[in-house]
């Protein structure tokens, strides 16, 4: 079972930059799709990047297209998540997921319930 910690989380200004970090405890990292999604106040869990096992695909909500890009080190056992020209809506608790089932993850990435494995999140905060 693989354990999932986030950092890098913090109060910056609008049009900053932030880069999340999610480490993870399982060796067999490089086999598990990843995923980040957020969390605002009084709202659901919002998908926001997904990069498949191999590295071969990534996939993004369409607010982040060409602002964020998810990338991840299989030798460090590491997701990314490179946040840049921040907006006040990118606010929010950002948490990373796992999945290590591959059966129709192109169709629904994109789902919470796709995602067994998740970390305690970390806050990004983004003033005007």
């Amino acid at each position: 079972q693989v354990q999932l910690v986030e950092s890098g989380g913090g109060l910056v200004q609008a049009g900053d930059s932030l880069r999340l970090s999610c480490a993870a405890s399982e060796r067999t990292f490089s086999t598990y799709a990843m995923a980040w999604f957020r969390q605002a106040p009084v709202k659901e869990h919002e998908f926001v990047a997904a990069i498949t096992w191999g590295d071969v695909d990534t996939f993004y909500q369409d607010s982040v297209k060409g602002r964020f890009a998810i990338s991840r080190d299989n030798a460090k056992n590491t997701l990314y998540l490179q946040m840049n020209s921040l907006k006040p809506g990118d606010t929010a608790v950002y948490y990373c997921a796992a999945d290590s089932m591959r059966y129709a993850y192109r169709d629904n990435y994109h789902r919470t319930e796709r995602y067994p494995y998740w970390g305690q999140g970390t806050q990004v905060t983004v003033s005007s």
